[in-house]
């Protein structure tokens, strides 16, 4: 089976427009987020390892992001009921989305080909996009490591995004 290559979003272009169920719910929109900046994260499973480790670290540095009016929102294909199990083992606070049909994965161009011991399969690419109030990206990181990516995403908002 092929596919075809991710549209890979960069710094300038346009956040993609979604409507997808979030916990808490019922469901968060692109449209809900007109005229805030954001932080939207792409996370492969809830209650893993590096997951977890990049949740906890988005969810101690949120009050500094809540002072820039930047909302933190993290997305995985995990259920629901996983996300909201997922936000009480760990006191997270901030939005999960549901995206269980891969569309706004695709849309970021985080759904990609990917190889685990030989085993090739398509995943979420662990990557990260800071967004302005304009609706615009300011800053995309692909590939990352979860560990300390938080602390840099908040230095890029605070770097590139228009003071208060």
């Amino acid at each position: 089976m092929t596919h075809a290559p991710a549209v890979l979003l960069k710094d300038g272009d346009q956040a993609p427009a979604f409507a997808l169920p979030s916990a808490p719910g019922p469901q968060l929109a692109s449209a809900d987020l007109a005229g805030q900046a954001y932080v939207i994260y792409f996370y492969p499973k809830d209650d893993t390892p590096g997951c977890t480790i990049e949740a906890q670290d988005f969810q101690a540095l949120r009050d500094d992001f809540a002072a820039l009016g930047v909302r933190v929102i993290g997305v995985s294909r995990d259920s629901l009921a996983s996300h909201a199990k997922f936000q009480a083992k760990y006191d997270l606070d901030f939005a999960l989305i549901s995206d269980s049909e891969t569309e706004l994965c695709q849309a970021y161009g985080v759904w990609q080909e990917k190889t685990n011991y030989g085993k090739t399969s398509m995943g979420i690419v662990r990557s990260t996009f800071l967004v302005g109030a304009d609706g615009i990206i300011a800053k995309a990181w692909r590939n990352l490591r979860a560990k300390g990516h938080a602390e840099a995403v908040l230095a890029a908002a605070r770097d590139l995004l228009p003071a208060g």
